[in-house]
């Protein structure tokens, strides 16, 4: 092992002149001349920290994202190696189109590092048209496109709003949900970056209410003229991020919800006791953490995310939720993935109302191949698993402009296989059966991403029931 460590040393050190080589920098061409390796256990020192292409995003903010500080020690090696982890960590932010991290420059033993930024648009004032329905399939192809069942209005997306990664989402909607809300996402307030908060208001009124599920499908009630339900919410967290990988989050909240006489007629356990009107209080603990490649596609890595929450505090509303997802990424070969993903939430007491209920096919608790169905219950999880391979991975280029700090659209294919498995367990299940019994499902898939994290889903899916269909879903982080 010790014969080895010189060859081990001298490999490291000729891929840092490899990059050091492709700076355009000035004086780069001669940093080769500048490095004294006297001595191959020696640590460098970083001297200083040199940001570039920042227009909007403070210093700080990306200063917070790295693995380095000024005046830290490292062997030439595991500096080299902390490059990785620093550009990893940046493009996380989502904030940036590219980022590059290398070798500015070397004197003896003490580097300056470059970090070269390009910022992506942050400010969306865009029009607002979603369909309400829990996928885009069951809009399509069960409700017909129906353009009764769509929100519209305005939505105002502005992320990085201050240049400290902080984020304000506003939405004016109208159609079939009546809302005004609002939410601003400062990461931190602190000199030391640790400490952020986020508040958050809606409120909004429909015209149709989902009131009870029957052969897993869910049952509506319109009324074109008058609005049957109503809602106000609001929040505030706390965030503490003590390092750069786990993030905590506390929170309270108030509900109040609202539903005409009707519903509560059809459904008498919608609410609890027959009543038509709740409030509550709620607070709520997360736990997060995050070591992969790309949080909006991960391919390599693990991530965690844990929860638990109590709404009311007395017999009308009074529910514990626990809830647990977890993420595993792994490069089986070049351009050849490998994935496992569970998800868990558990209500006690079991013994919920109807609005408590809401388990699988509700939000990222979904099975492919189960896009039409939904499954209530105080307890479920899911186990998914992916193989996949990137076919394409090409970029469009656009007209250049001084403008733009991007000069093309990039774009990635991956092909994959996939299979699920869940449960959802109900104390009730009523004419649903799917619930209290194990489900399976599997199919074959082509991711589309591209710019601005747009991730599109193309599947063709089978579950035991003997139904496939091809299936189209979309997620965007921005």
């Amino acid at each position: 092992m010790r014969r080895l460590k010189p060859y081990i040393f001298i490999l490291s050190f000729l891929f840092t002149c490899v990059q050091l080589f492709s700076q355009q920098s000035t004086g780069s061409s001669s940093l080769n001349d500048e490095i004294k390796l006297t001595d191959n256990t020696a640590p460098f020192t970083v001297r200083n920290i040199i940001i570039t292409g920042n227009k909007k995003t403070k210093a700080s903010i990306i200063l917070r994202e790295l693995p380095f500080k000024s005046f830290d020690q490292f062997p030439l090696q595991q500096l080299v190696a902390k490059f990785d982890d620093a550009r990893k960590q940046l493009m996380n932010t989502t904030l940036f189109h590219e980022v590059t991290v290398s070798l500015k420059s070397v004197e003896g033993y003490n580097v300056d590092i470059l970090i070269e930024v390009k910022e992506r648009w942050y400010l969306f004032p865009v029009p607002y048209f979603k369909f309400v329905d829990r996928n885009l399939n069951q809009w399509l192809v069960q409700n017909k496109a129906s353009l009764t069942r769509v929100n519209y209005g305005v939505k105002l997306i502005y992320n990085n709003t201050t240049g400290h990664r902080d984020k304000l989402n506003v939405w004016l909607m109208n159609g079939y949900t009546k809302q005004i809300s609002m939410n601003y996402d400062r990461f931190y307030f602190d000199k030391q970056l640790k400490w952020g908060a986020k508040v958050g208001l809606a409120v909004g009124k429909n015209h149709e209410v989902s009131y009870n599920t029957v052969n897993n499908k869910e049952v509506f009630l319109k009324d074109t003229n008058n609005y049957i339900r109503s809602f106000f919410k609001t929040n505030f967290e706390l965030t503490y991020r003590p390092a750069i990988k786990t993030r905590h989050r506390f929170g309270i909240g108030y509900t109040e919800e609202k539903v005409e006489d009707t519903i509560v007629k059809l459904n008498p356990v919608y609410f609890t006791s027959e009543r038509n009107k709740i409030r509550f209080p709620e607070i709520y603990y997360t736990v997060d953490y995050s070591d992969v490649d790309y949080i909006p596609y991960p391919l390599k890595g693990f991530e965690a995310k844990a929860s638990i929450s109590k709404k009311g505090f007395n017999n009308i509303v009074n529910v514990w939720e626990l809830s647990l997802s977890t993420g595993n990424y792994w490069e089986l070969f070049p351009k050849w993935y490998f994935s496992v993903n569970t998800m868990g939430d558990l209500k006690l007491p079991i013994k919920q109302p109807f609005f408590n209920t809401r388990m699988m096919g509700y939000g990222d608790m979904s099975m492919q191949g189960y896009e039409y169905y939904v499954i209530d219950g105080v307890a479920g999880g899911i186990l998914q698993t992916s193989f996949s391979r990137l076919l394409f991975d090409f970029r469009v280029p656009l007209p250049k402009s001084k403008h733009r700090t991007i000069n093309y659209i990039p774009f990635k294919f991956y092909g994959k296989v996939f299979g699920n498995t869940g449960y959802v367990y109900n104390p009730e299940p009523g004419d649903n059966r799917l619930n209290n019994r194990m489900l399976y499902s599997g199919g074959l898939g082509l991711d589309i991403l591209t710019a601005y994290d747009l991730n599109i889903r193309l599947e063709w899916s089978f579950n035991q029931l003997g139904e496939n269909g091809v299936y189209l879903h979309r997620k965007k982080y921005f």
